[in-house]
């Protein structure tokens, strides 16, 4: 079969309804990581504790995902991702309001659950609507809208930070997340046909592989988005501007590249490409422990950043060995895994930081080895048997 997306898929209401709103959270988001670490050492004056004090907090409503199943006893699935960015927006747009450290980390809790939210059901969607074939690359195109909407949000945040400040930086960012949020509210869909999902917990034995595979993800996610980024900001004193010319070109090449990565999990199966994955930022993190090269960590951010975009090909592999009627309920108890140890790993990687910056890029190549010899365990037949 062919690993192309099917043209009519784009036709469908459920795919434009999820890429519009995919694009309107990119911008809100990925305004307040170019701006945070900026606003947050330049403004607030955090120290490296208290950036990972911020981001532990951030990763908090990650953590209670399987509050999505609670919403969904009173909303569908299609609501509760509109409302959800909306609140992301908000919480944007409060950031730039409270220049102090509680102020960061109460707006950042407020943006997060928005977020995390829409995170857990734009995936539980997708797998539902569509089909093991195609929802490889749907999750590319849908992956390929954040970053075009991160791309956009990055030019418009560099060309207006020469005449605004970051207060109304945030504001423009977030904005676009509340107009978004409110025109999905506004939609109606046909969910006839659809499989009923469980408004329970799900946890089961024959998932654990995807959990394992989930919780490590959270983990390297978080060494990479809280300390990555820290180290180009502290140590080698990368400026907003600079940093969003970061974000621009990282978001260039993954609007560019992530449908045909979506195609290659089609192609060459799931556990090929993990392993590519995590045996690159393994290398990666060791560079970032060893180098005094400023260009070298700017590259190597660039790469780091391209290679995270395989994490989808975890989600196509749940979708391949997952029960139909488990997919909401799973998505969000996925999240919930996913961010144990993004909450720990800023607390525990800010207080070593403190001691030696170091220390959590050599977490970061402990958690990638692990990664590596647990994707050696997903079945490479999956991509026979879905295509069959």
């Amino acid at each position: 079969m062919n690993p192309n997306m099917h043209p009519d898929i784009a036709k469908r209401p459920i795919f434009r309804y999820l890429i519009l709103l995919t694009f309107a959270a990119a911008m809100a988001q990925q305004g307040w990581i170019s701006l945070y670490t900026n606003f947050a050492v330049d403004v607030v004056h955090v120290t490296g504790q208290q950036t990972g004090v911020v981001h532990a907090m951030r990763e908090v409503p990650g953590l209670l995902s399987v509050g999505v199943l609670l919403c969904l006893m009173v909303m569908t699935e299609h609501t509760l991702v509109a409302l959800s960015v909306l609140t992301l927006g908000i919480g944007v747009v409060l950031t730039g309001f409270f220049p102090t450290f509680h102020g960061l980390v109460l707006t950042a809790v407020i943006m997060s659950f928005g977020f995390h939210f829409y995170e857990s059901t734009v995936q539980s969607l997708t797998m539902q609507y569509f089909n093991t074939i195609e929802t490889p690359p749907v999750m590319g195109k849908i992956r390929s809208a954040t970053a075009a909407g991160s791309l956009v949000v990055g030019i418009a945040v560099f060309v207006l930070s020469s005449f605004v400040s970051l207060h109304w930086l945030f504001c423009v960012a977030g904005s676009a997340a509340v107009i978004g949020g409110v025109w999905g509210l506004l939609q109606r869909h046909d969910a006839s046909g659809m499989p009923v999902q469980r408004r329970k917990m799900i946890f089961r034995s024959r998932y654990m592989l995807y959990y394992v595979l989930y919780f490590l993800s959270g983990a390297r996610r978080h060494i990479f988005g809280t300390f990555s980024i820290f180290l180009l900001v502290s140590r080698f004193h990368f400026s907003v501007r600079e940093m969003l010319l970061f974000f621009i070109l990282n978001n260039a090449i993954n609007w560019f590249l992530n449908p045909l990565i979506g195609k290659a999990i089609n192609s060459f199966g799931e556990q090929k490409l993990l392993l590519l994955k995590y045996g690159v930022l393994a290398f990666i993190f060791w560079t970032y422990s060893t180098t005094d090269s400023r260009m070298i960590v700017a590259v190597l951010y660039v790469v780091e950043q391209l290679f995270t975009n395989f994490s989808m090909a975890i989600r196509t592999f749940f979708q391949k060995i997952a029960d139909p009627k488990d997919i909401a309920p799973s998505a969000a108890v996925g999240q919930t895994i996913n961010h144990i140890s993004a909450v720990i790993l800023p607390l525990a990687g800010g207080a070593l930081w403190m001691i030696d910056y170091r220390i959590p890029f050599w977490i970061g190549i402990g958690v990638a080895v692990l990664a590596f010899f647990a994707s050696l365990r997903i079945n490479p037949a999956l991509r026979r048997a879905a295509a069959a």
